[in-house]
């Protein structure tokens, strides 16, 4: 049941989506934190660990047929590391912000003191959740027209993407600068089995250097080498 005091967000975001659901409860669904269900107990409720299942589904659907359209002539590896960049937790997490969306999602007292509605890992989720309401609310097409508008920044530059590979760029860096080869250590990992989360702490020349967090090993490892080689370019001595 919509809350009251929700309401006006849930317009508001309505009108951010350039979107209105037919069925409300489905969107309060996507913005329901586990950790404010923790807390508030309603009857019936759920939080949007499910929705979020289905927009990752759906998301690697559309971003697929988005990015064949934006590069007719490339190949399928290019494709693979453009959409993975897209639907990685840092793309959906930029993506969530061109919403505010930390703004909306219903999280526990705990989640929100400790900066839980700027955390990436909750604004993907948060975002997939989305995603997945939209589909099951106005099916496929609605869904590609949330996922062509919320990732427009990034589609226009997705030649750029297309040759993202950060551990090759930081391997060649590194030798460079230091005759070292980068270490990455998964440091922890979190989450039940259908979405693992892989925490990686990158090291160069004993040197710390970066941590991220992903979905896999490898992803998270992208993302720690995308941190540390922009804290190579800003020339910082240890980027953690």
């Amino acid at each position: 049941m919509e809350s009251a005091g929700h309401a006006p967000l849930l317009d508001e975001l309505e009108a951010r989506l350039a979107y209105r659901f037919r069925d409300r409860a489905l969107l309060e669904t996507a913005l329901t934190h586990t950790s404010w269900l923790n807390e508030s107990a309603v009857p019936g409720r759920a939080d949007n660990e499910r929705l979020e299942f289905l927009g990752d589904a759906v998301l690697a659907l559309v971003t697929s047929d988005l990015l064949m359209a934006q590069l007719p002539a490339a190949a399928e590896g290019d494709l693979s590391r453009a959409r993975a960049a897209l639907v990685s937790e840092g793309g959906l997490a930029r993506a969530a912000a061109l919403l505010d969306l930390g703004r909306f999602v219903l999280l526990g007292r705990g989640e929100d003191k400790t900066g839980g509605r700027a955390r990436p890992s909750i604004l993907a989720n948060a975002l997939e959740a989305l995603v997945g309401a939209v589909y099951r609310d106005g099916g496929l097409e609605a869904a590609r027209g949330i996922a062509a508008r919320l990732f427009q920044p990034e589609l226009g530059d997705v030649q750029r993407h297309a040759r993202l590979d950060f551990k090759s760029r930081l391997q060649e860096r590194a030798q460079a600068l230091w005759q070292s080869q980068p270490v990455y250590e998964v440091v922890a990992v979190s989450g039940p089995d259908h979405d693992k989360r892989f925490e990686v702490a990158l090291t160069i020349a004993g040197r710390a250097w970066s941590r991220a967090s992903g979905r896999s090993k490898k992803e998270a490892e992208q993302s720690a080498a995308a941190a540390a080689l922009e804290a190579i370019e800003r020339g910082e001595g240890s980027g953690a």
